[in-house]
Parts: C-alpha cells; sequence; structure tokens
C-alpha cells in the first residue's frame, strides 16, 4: 500500500502543531518543530493570508496526517461518519479514535502512531484472544487486547508502556500497564478527543 516516505518533521512543521510522529524524538529538543516552526519552503517565514478552503483544507490535511491515512482512506471514513446518526463532524473523529493502530498508541503500548501500526502489522498484539494485524480494525465496546504471547517486540512494548505510565490514559480505556493489556469500556465522547481540531471545517469542505 501507498505510504507517505518523506520527512515527517516538515508535516508537523506545515500543520503548525505537532502531530507526535517521530515519539520520543518529539519530546526531545531535536525535535524539527521546536527548532523552526514555522512552514517549510522558501516563503515559510512569510505572511499568507488564508482563505476559507484554505483553512478547510489545512484542517483536513492535519486530521489526515496525524491518524496516517491517504487520501481515499480518509474520504471513505468521512462518508461512513455522513452516514451515521449524530454530528458528522464527531462521528468522524471517533471512526479514527477507534482504529486498532490509535488504540494501541493511546494505551500507551507504542511511542507513536507510525510506531504502533507497524506492531499492529507485524503481530504483535492481540484481541480477544485473536491475533489481529489490520491497523485500520475498529474496535467495539467491551473488546479486551493485549500483546501477543511471544511478541518479538516485547522489549519495545515494555518501554513504551513504562514511559507511558504517568501519561493521562483515555478515559474510554482501562489499561493494565503491568500486564500489558487494554479494554476499550466506551466509545469516545468529542470532548475526551483531545487533538485540537476543528472537525466542522472538514465537514464544510467535503460539503461543497
Amino acid at each position: 500500500m501507498a505510504r507517505y516516505t518523506g520527512p515527517v518533521c516538515k508535516i508537523c512543521r506545515r500543520e503548525s502543531m505537532k502531530l507526535f510522529l517521530k515519539g520520543e524524538r518529539c519530546l526531545s529538543d531535536k525535535c524539527g518543530f521546536e527548532r523552526r516552526p514555522y512552514p517549510p519552503g522558501e516563503h515559510g517565514r512569510g505572511r499568507i493570508k488564508e482563505s476559507e478552503y484554505a483553512k478547510q483544507l489545512r484542517e483536513k490535511q492535519k486530521v489526515k496526517r496525524t491518524y496516517g491515512l491517504l487520501e481515499k482512506q480518509f474520504r471513505g471514513y468521512y462518508q461512513k461518519a455522513a452516514r451515521q446518526k449524530g454530528i458528522t463532524g464527531e462521528n468522524l473523529l471517533r471512526l479514527l479514535e477507534i482504529r486498532f493502530d490509535d488504540v494501541v498508541y493511546r494505551a500507551g503500548f507504542a511511542f507513536s502512531r507510525p510506531e504502533a501500526r507497524q506492531l499492529v502489522r507485524h503481530g504483535h498484539f492481540v484481541i480477544n484472544g485473536r491475533r489481529v494485524d489490520i491497523p485500520s480494525y475498529r474496535l467495539k465496546v467491551g473488546d479486551i487486547f493485549n500483546m501477543a504471547p511471544g511478541a518479538k517486540a516485547a522489549d519495545r512494548i515494555r518501554e513504551a508502556a513504562g514511559a507511558a505510565s504517568k501519561a493521562v490514559i483515555p478515559e474510554w480505556l482501562e489499561i493494565d500497564s503491568k500486564n500489558l493489556t487494554g479494554k476499550v469500556t466506551d466509545l469516545p465522547t468529542r470532548a475526551q478527543i483531545t487533538m485540537p481540531v476543528h472537525e466542522q471545517l472538514i465537514v464544510e469542505l467535503y460539503s461543497k
């Protein structure tokens, strides 16, 4: 499957916020966004007056890049959200939050979403006792996930879990960092999704 392979620090600079795509590096003084907090390119430091369309596009790109999706995938999620009952923008964020790779990251079992995606793809986690290697797999309330027995990345997962034990775990997840086990206790509400994004702008963009 196609994926972005360029410098990820440029993505954060383009979106004018940290997307935490490089895990531990994003928390250090080596973070590219901290050193150059302006858009990349020759005119990055200049003042640019954004049109309404540009603002909508930037919000969409911010969310798409945060979750590591391609345009076709992201549009698919939007279409699913639009068909569901409730507010489309909130439905969209909820669908993205309950992806397996994002849940692994939110649980603190990986330092970044890209790393969580790789761990899932390599079969290092199971859901309800069954090995699942699909990052986009949507978890349901009551699903229990944990590190697969004999996972080769066990040390890395434990290291991430140890670092995350001091972090705030989302209220809709119940995590046992010692045994590397998690449970989805509820679906995330908009108030529990802390990413700074104006999802209504995305809805307006796709509604044109």
